[in-house]
Order: structure tokens, then sequence, then C-alpha cells
């Protein structure tokens, strides 16, 4: 047997006694974290009377999330800017869920601005969106409302303005008291996969659309308006793959004058204050669905409209290029 020598002999008995201890705080830790985590049913969340878009009463633990796979957003019709994009983005996560939808993965967007928006304006909204089965928008009291976002840890003090609300999204398994709070701009695979198959338990089906390694191209810098694009534009937009929820931008840059272009992106909100007659165009064409103000700025603008250029001359040389959310 080999001898080690003293001093190794205790750095190595200090190692492991390191070790143990580290590995026994981390089971603490999660013990804990399993404890905490399943309070989180009946008892914590609080049942109170939610009214759907149809103008039904529900329950929120009784009805909507007991036992189920939930998503759980926290929105207002009447936001200009965030709301719109991330009702835009989860749409995407909801089509790559579609099959399942409304069975056993369950969507609700809960207003925060109750006095607004009733039961027929969230109606209209589902509607100028197209969101499909599964998806619930729901109204309640100001108070209820506050309170399951505070549950959710959403909202901490009183809110003073709709706008500072918290953008993130729950989503979670009620049955084994499993949650994560995440970005709506988060990869729609990623959350996708998150809500359907780590959320079951790992049980469920994978979402991908991805080919195997062998075939797998290698990856080339993302242009600055390429980045902007697939985080702010392609839940809405196609390039050459036809009109989704907003117009295909294939050609956009040849069909638009580039100045008007320029200012929509950085400010369709007072373009439509304004009564810009083609925006008002577009609008009656898009089923009243308004282009969000994403707060860019000139640089980002020129970006994007270099890049729908450069997206627009690849298809005209043949090149493959449908980038959007379907």
């Amino acid at each position: 047997m080999i001898q080690l020598a003293n001093p190794l002999r205790a750095v190595l008995a200090r190692a492991g006694a390191l070790l143990a201890a580290a590995l026994s705080s981390v089971a603490l830790l999660g013990a804990a974290d399993v404890a905490r985590a399943a309070s989180w049913h009946g008892d914590y969340f609080p049942n109170v009377v939610l009214t759907t878009s149809e103008g039904k009463q529900v329950k929120f633990y009784d009805d909507l999330i007991k036992d189920r796979l939930v998503v759980v957003q926290f929105f207002f019709t009447s936001c200009k800017d965030v709301c719109p994009a991330e009702t835009a983005q989860m749409r995407l996560v909801a089509d790559l869920l579609k099959d399942r939808m409304g069975k056993d993965i369950f969507f609700y967007s809960i207003t925060i601005d109750p006095d607004t928006d009733t039961p027929a304006v969230l109606k209209a909204y589902a509607q100028r969106y197209k969101t499909g089965p599964g998806w619930t928008y729901l109204t309640g009291s100001k108070a209820d409302v506050s309170t399951l976002q505070r549950k959710f840890g959403l909202l901490s003090g009183d809110l003073k303005a709709l706008n500072e609300h918290s953008t993130s999204i729950m989503f979670g398994n009620e049955k084994t008291a499993r949650w994560q709070k995440r970005s709506p701009y988060d990869s729609p695979e990623v959350l996708a996969n998150l809500i359907g198959f780590t959320m079951k338990g790992a049980t469920g089906p994978r979402i991908s659309s991805a080919g195997s390694y062998e075939n797998a191209k290698l990856i080339g810098e993302v242009s600055p308006g390429a980045f902007i694009f697939r985080a702010r534009c392609a839940s809405c937009h196609r390039i050459g793959g036809g009109d989704d929820l907003g117009p295909d931008l294939v050609r956009v840059t040849h069909r638009r004058d580039r100045l008007w272009l320029s200012r929509w992106i950085k400010e369709p909100d007072k373009m439509i204050a304004e009564k810009d007659p083609t925006a008002l165009a577009m609008l009656a064409k898009y089923n009243n669905l308004k282009m969000p103000n994403l707060s860019l700025g000139d640089v980002e603008a020129d970006a994007l409209l270099k890049y729908l250029d450069d997206e627009t001359a690849k298809l005209a040389s043949g090149g493959a290029v449908k980038t959007g959310g379907k």
C-alpha cells in the first residue's frame, strides 16, 4: 500500500471534510426548497373569483390551476409597448404546444387594469392576437389580481403605474409544485420545452425543429439588425413567408419610403395618434392590431432596415429566407 506523506494526507482529509459539508448543505437546501415549494397548493393560492372573456365566473385555484400545467401572464390591453410584444411572443410558444393546449396545458392572461379591460375588451384583444383554445383571458377585482401577483412574486409594494408591472411570466405544474419565472422573450422552443417537458417531470414530448448534428451549419456572426428582428419583430412578422399578425416584410424597404419606415419603427404609437393614413390603413387591414413602441432609436432602426434589405436580397438571389413566427 502506498503511504501518503502527512501534509498531503491532511490536505486530502480536509478536502473530504469540506466536500461532505458542502453536500450536506446542498441536501439541506434542497429539502428546504422542496418543503417551501410543496406549500404552493390550495393553502397558498387564493381561490379568488375571476371572470373570463366569455363572462363566466371561475375560481382561480379550483377551476384554473389545480392539478394542471399552466402559464400565467399579467398584462393590460391598453399597453403600448411590452404587453403586445409579450403576447405575440407567447403566441409562438402556444403554437408550438397547440396539440396540448386546453388538454394538459393552459395559458392564463390576467389583466391588471380591470376598470378598462371588461370581458368584451378582453375577448376583442384575444381575437386580434388570434390566440386559440386553451388560452383564457381573465379579469377580477384590483385587490384580488394584486394578491395573485404577490403570490407569484411578481409584485412588491403597490403598483404606482400600470406600465411598471413585471413582464415576467410564471409557469408550472401545480400538482408537483414545480414553478419557474422566466422572460417571455426567451426562445419559444426553450419555453415550450420547459413548460411541456420539464414541468411534466421530463415525460412529455420534446419540441424541436433541429435536424441532426451532422447536418448542422456553422452559425456566423449575427448582425445587430438580425438580433433586433429575432428578438422584437419575429413574433408578428415574417420575411418571405407571408403575412402573420403583421405584414410580410420582404421588399418592405422597396415598397415604403425609408424615412417613413424609420419613424414607424421608432414611434408607431405617435403616427397612429396623428392619423397617418398609411398607419391607419394597416390597422384596418391587420385586425386593428397596433404596432407596439419597442423603444428603438435611430441606430436600431437603421440596423433593422439594413437587415430587411439584406434578407430581401437573399430571397431575390434564391436564398431560403423565411424568418418569422411560424
